[in-house]
């Protein structure tokens, strides 16, 4: 009865880098629908918002997503993770 079975836990880091990985993955997705949101703005005249207020909006998503995709790709990198890498 010494045997000790394998954790069936991944290793803090290890499952840290995997959740980095998967925001990666779907950050193009979030940033497609912050992009179809000046789309769902009114269009009347008086209501309206200006075409510059949405390509300010528009600009600004654009940089967050630049911004944060820097950021995880940084802490990606910085563990030397390889996408591939699968744990058994």
């Amino acid at each position: 009865m010494s045997d000790r079975r394998a954790s069936v836990f991944l290793e803090h880091q290890s499952y840290r880098r995997r959740r980095v990985i998967d925001t990666i993955r779907i950050l193009p997705v979030v940033g497609a629908l912050l992009w179809g949101v000046p789309l769902l703005w009114p269009r009347d005249s008086s209501e309206g918002i200006a075409t510059s207020n949405a390509v300010i909006y528009l600009f600004s998503v654009w940089c967050a997503l630049v911004i944060m995709g820097a950021l995880m790709a940084r802490a990606v990198s910085k563990g030397g993770v390889d996408e591939n890498q699968r744990d058994p």
